[in-house]
């Protein structure tokens, strides 16, 4: 059974420009699985004034037969009208009509046209009219290119863009309420804040069981998930697996990821904006730093599944079919408080925006040399400096007086000349010692896993 969780304000912002008097161009777009379609379904739920259809990989003729057919089931004065897109756009526009546009990138594959002749369309005739015309899309690359960027005969039309993105921790736990805030996070770093994968999760079942069955399994629904969408969005995609397995299993810098993937360093920047492009590799730098001027870049996997999928499946699936349903135990547990922890750190950095009542310009990580911070928060009070400890030992003293010590290495250049600076530190327990030092001193803070899985906002 399908879950729709929290877009509250995507259906909003949407229900606005279908309630508005004058025309809406809306562009939603974003990557695969986020619930783009189920967003704008349940925008229209109920409406009698809405055209939803929904694109497929077929000639132009046949798409705009079956364009005609979804439109004239809703207006049957349509039947009357020539079939060709910028006649029956403006039919549509007498209607006041909401029109939906679903997986628009098909449409140009077979028409390189098309979003020139919405646009005189557009201009001549529906910008008058009550219309709301909203043009979906999967391919970010293809929406970037011929929808938003400048050069594109749409660009400065459209009214309002939505930008999916994945679901937070806590919108996210709604699909496993029945887990511990460790098992929270902890299936959160696997299966990220994709409505989809999210959706197979029974959280009356152990995580160890729900991904044994839906990722490791060959007959699981995701067990073949990233290999199907990098080879839809990817012409030669081999290259690009070396590169993510290599960024799996922890290399960051370029030279590591070339020296793991077998990639010439010359020709990586190209494969990493690529992945970038879709949204699958980020590149973060020192929160300190210029994201333009810095060169000091690491870049990592951005989507959970696909990370966890390069660690523990690709390369691995003779090995997987040989253990069954003891693959989880045997391949995966071993490695998962490693796995878990850099995007336990991700977390802790996106919550300190609500845990600590301060003004924050920016947080991130922060490193210099052989120095690292796991989490840093610029602000105009000081510097919040933190430590993330996904382990079950409990953190003691010590590892706050390594934090001082990090922390007195950050030069900041915009920060107030005596700032106070706040340390905090994100862990499942701690020692009694340290739990009385954080009683005392105003420039502690301790946080626990609960604190995590109920405040968290997407980056």
């Amino acid at each position: 059974m399908k879950r729709f969780v929290d877009r509250d304000r995507e259906l909003d912002q949407l229900t606005d420009c279908y309630e508005s008097e004058p025309a809406d161009f809306v562009v939603i777009y974003g990557r695969r699985r986020l619930g783009k379609s189920e967003l704008v379904r349940q925008s229209i739920e109920g409406r009698d004034d809405a055209v939803y259809y929904q694109a497929i990989e077929s000639t132009a003729e046949n798409q705009l037969e079956q364009f005609v057919d979804t439109a004239t089931a809703q207006f049957s004065s349509l039947g009357n009208v020539r079939r060709d897109w910028e006649v029956l756009l403006e039919a549509l526009g007498e209607e006041d009509a909401i029109v939906v546009i679903d997986e628009f990138p098909f449409l140009i594959e077979e028409d390189e046209s098309l979003p020139s002749r919405i646009q005189r369309v557009w201009d001549m005739e529906l910008q008058e009219t009550g219309m709301t015309l909203v043009l979906v899309g999967s391919s970010i690359s293809v929406m970037e290119d011929k929808v938003l960027s400048g050069s594109a005969p749409l660009y400065g039309r459209r009214t309002a863009t939505i930008d999916l993105k994945p679901l937070d921790m806590a919108d996210a736990r709604q699909f496993f309420p029945e887990y511990d805030p460790e098992t929270a996070i902890t299936a959160w770093s696997i299966y990220g804040g994709t409505p989809y994968y999210l959706q197979t999760i029974d959280s009356d079942q152990p995580l160890g069981t729900n991904v044994q069955q839906a990722i490791l399994s060959e007959r699981g629904l995701l067990y073949s998930e990233p290999e199907f969408l990098l080879r839809t969005e990817l012409r030669q995609p081999n290259t690009y697996f070396s590169i993510l397995r290599a960024l799996a299993h922890g290399r960051r810098t370029p030279n590591e990821i070339a020296g793991m993937a077998g990639v010439d360093s010359g020709s990586l920047s190209t494969y990493l904006q690529k992945l970038r492009r879709l949204r699958l590799v980020e590149r973060h730098i020192p929160v300190t730093e210029s994201p333009r001027a810095s060169k000091r870049g690491r870049y990592r996997i951005a989507a959970p599944l696909f990370r966890f999928w390069f660690r523990f499946v690709y390369g691995n699936q003779d090995q997987l079919r040989m253990l069954g349903d003891d693959a989880y135990d045997e391949i995966v547990t071993p490695e998962l408080a490693d796995y878990v922890s850099p995007l336990f750190e991700r977390l802790c950095q996106r919550a300190l925006w609500d845990l600590v009542d301060r003004r924050f310009r920016d947080v991130g990580q922060w490193w210099f040399k052989e120095h690292e911070l796991d989490v840093l928060g610029l602000t105009d009070e000081g510097l919040v400096a933190g430590e993330c400890k996904f382990t079950s030992r409990p953190v003691s003293e010590g590892v706050l007086a390594d934090l001082e010590r990090t922390t007195s290495e950050v030069r900041w250049s915009e920060g107030p000349a005596n700032g106070e600076t706040l340390y905090v530190l994100f862990s499942r327990g701690y020692t009694d010692d340290l739990e009385h030092t954080a009683d005392t001193r105003d420039d502690v803070r301790l946080f626990d896993l609960s604190d995590l899985v109920s405040t968290d906002r997407n980056e």
